[in-house]
């Protein structure tokens, strides 16, 4: 029933009228690609004065966003400049990069910020490699009938720009690889229709977990050994030809607990910004960080749970003082009797 789903939607996308083209329809590419709206938008090569004020913001951004990671964002900001000012070699991906490094550290939320900065909203294009790990995967990507254009196919027939985001790409079958290394060699694919697709207007981002199981019995290591570790182990497990077609190949650094608790002061002032425009006014108490990122961080999931946490305690305070019949206005602070977090 998905594929059916899945053919009937590429082939109305292809061959529907041109009125409904027009009015941006979501891309139907469920199973692992989410569908999302995104912008017919042709590669500008007149770097206009917007264009240099989004780079010139993006080098605050990304810091501002992205915690604890201060050793791979420049070289992230200048490989992104160097896309946008088309200094990049033709027929080649804007720019392409390994980030590498433990799980919720911030490697995919760096490629969400940049690419919302560089495109907009909507021309993010993820895939989870663990679900393509079969020969038949190659079908979804490319088409598997004549005829058909495939996940990469539908994209580009409704972005001309984005980012393509390949997670865990080493999980991934060696024909899907096969596809990987032609979008990093020639920015070119083709697919079941016979088109052959270009993606010279696109990022390609890799992610993966490699090496960082091993980290936990090096943890007492500095930050260099940690770094050298996850890149050989990198080099070993990646195709060689992939690894060398990369042109920035990063490592991620385990957050420090000043880190935790400067990502837990984010999304709890993003949390206290929101519950004041609906008349819920709360000071912060000294005892709500560490508590937060005491329930926010995980040893294996990083700081990916801080954000729902922090939305659901400080939410379960709120809803308390309104199931009383009192205003959610006052200190918010850490319960310690009770394990949460209340407001005073």
């Amino acid at each position: 029933m998905f594929c059916f789903l899945f053919l009937a939607a590429i082939r109305s996308l292809r061959y529907g009228d041109h009125s409904a083209r027009n009015k941006k329809p979501l891309v139907c590419v469920a199973h692992n690609l989410k569908g999302i709206a995104v912008r017919n938008s042709g590669m500008n090569t007149t770097m206009n004065a917007n264009k240099v004020d989004q780079l010139q913001k993006l080098s605050t951004l990304l810091p501002r966003e992205i915690r604890g990671q201060a050793q791979v964002l420049p070289r992230i900001i200048a490989a992104v400049q160097r896309g946008e000012f088309g200094l990049t070699k033709p027929g080649r991906p804007r720019g392409s990069f390994l980030l590498l490094g433990p799980t919720g550290v911030g490697k995919t939320e760096t490629v969400i910020v940049t690419t919302n900065q560089i495109f907009g909203p909507g021309q993010l294009f993820r895939f989870d490699m663990s679900e393509f790990q079969n020969q038949e995967a190659l079908g979804l990507l490319l088409g598997a009938r004549l005829g058909e254009v495939g996940y990469l196919g539908a994209v580009r027939e409704r972005a001309a720009v984005g980012s393509l985001l390949f997670d865990e790409a080493e999980k991934a079958h060696p024909r899907v690889l096969d596809i990987l290394l032609q979008l990093l060699d020639a920015a070119r694919i083709t697919v079941a229709t016979g088109q052959t697709l270009d993606f010279s207007g696109y990022y390609i981002w890799l992610t993966s977990n490699i090496g960082s199981a091993e980290l936990m019995g090096l943890q007492h290591s500095n930050e260099a050994t940690l770094e050298r570790h996850v890149m050989t182990r990198a080099q070993q497990s990646l195709r060689p030809e992939i690894f060398a077609r990369v042109n920035e190949k990063l490592v991620f650094r385990r957050l420090s607990y000043e880190h935790q608790l400067e990502i837990a002061e984010k999304f709890l002032a993003r949390e206290i910004e929101f519950l004041r425009e609906r008349g819920h006014k709360l000071e912060l108490d000294k005892t709500v960080l560490p508590f937060l990122v005491r329930k926010g961080f995980h040893p294996k999931l990083g700081a990916r749970p801080m954000r729902d946490a922090v939305e659901k305690l400080v939410g379960d305070a709120v809803s308390e003082c309104l199931l009383q019949d009192r205003p959610a206005c006052g200190s918010l602070t850490f319960d310690e009797l009770r394990d949460r977090l209340m407001v005073l």
